[in-house]
C-alpha cells in the first residue's frame, strides 16, 4: 500500500556546494510539500545506526565519515505516492546513469557522493523520518 509521505536528506557534498535552495525548489516544484525540515549534522553514531543495513559491505567506513563531515537537511515530504515520485525525481543511485532532469544527474558529482538520499520504501520512510523527527516536529 503506497503512503503519501516519504524521508529524505540532503548529503554533505549538496550542502557543501550550496544547493540546498535549487535541489528543495525541485522538489517543491514535482509536487512535494515539506511536512518537517531540519539542518543538523550527524554523528558517528547516527550514521553507522541510519545505515546500519550497510554495515557489513566493505564501503561502510567510508559512508559513515562522508555522511558526517558537514552538515545535511533531513526532510519529510508530502504527495501522493511519495516513495515512488520522490524516488524517480532523485534518479539513479550513480549520477552517470540518472536521467537528465533528475536531482542525482544535475546535483551529484559520483556514485559516492550523490547529493541525496531518497527512502526506497514506505516502511523505510516510516523509519528515517522518525530517525531524524518528533512527532511535534512533524506538521
Amino acid at each position: 500500500m503506497a503512503t503519501n509521505r516519504t524521508f529524505t536528506m540532503l548529503k554533505p557534498d549538496a550542502v557543501e556546494k550550496g544547493h540546498i535552495g535549487a535541489i528543495l525548489e525541485k522538489i517543491a516544484a514535482s509536487g512535494f510539500r515539506i511536512v518537517a525540515m531540519k539542518l543538523t549534522q550527524m554523528t558517528k553514531t547516527d550514521a553507522e545506526t541510519f545505515y546500519a543495513i550497510h554495515r557489513e559491505r566493505p564501503f561502510f567506513p567510508d559512508l559513515v565519515t562522508y555522511m558526517t563531515r558537514g552538515p545535511i537537511v533531513a526532510a519529510i515530504l508530502e504527495k501522493e505516492n511519495a516513495v515512488e515520485d520522490f524516488r524517480a525525481l532523485i534518479g539513479a543511485t550513480n549520477p552517470v546513469d540518472a536521467a537528465d532532469g533528475t536531482i542525482r544527474k544535475q546535483f551529484a558529482t559520483s556514485i559516492s557522493e550523490n547529493a541525496v538520499h531518497g527512502s526506497d520504501s514506505n516502511d523505510n520512510a516510516a523509519i528515517e523520518g522518525a530517525f531524524h523527527f518528533s512527532g511535534r516536529e512533524v506538521f
